[in-house]
């Protein structure tokens, strides 16, 4: 049974940064590609970054940029980093991690969410 367990949520100023982590277990996370979603109240879930199992990244236009949002991983630990920085009040939201099984084209596994909260 696959599970993925979230850690790193908090409070934090505008400005500030916080390191998200996802620790995998149960699948053949090493081929697998992941996922961190967020989702703010009253608003739609949406892909912040993913990371394929070869290391190549994508990221919302909205966390783009040298000083904001780093996604990694780091496979001997079976675990997926976002590294936040920057953070303004509108990243305020639950984060979760998410995995793609290998051949899927949706992810299929979730974690139980982490919250942010960016204080102006």
């Amino acid at each position: 049974q696959v599970q993925l367990v979230e850690s790193g949520g908090g409070l934090v100023q505008a400005g500030g940064s916080l390191r998200l982590s996802c620790v995998a277990s149960g699948s053949i996370f090493s081929i697998n590609a992941m996922g961190w979603y967020r989702q703010a109240p009253g608003k739609q879930r949406e892909l912040v970054a993913a990371i394929i199992s070869g290391g190549k990244t994508n990221y919302a236009d909205s966390v783009k940029g040298r000083f904001r949002f780093t996604i990694s991983r780091d496979n001997a630990k079976n675990t997926v980093y976002l590294q936040m920085s920057s953070l303004k009040p509108e990243d305020t939201a639950v984060y979760y991690c998410a995995e793609r099984s290998s051949g899927k084209n949706v992810y299929d596994y979730w974690g139980q969410g982490t919250q942010v909260t960016v204080s102006s």
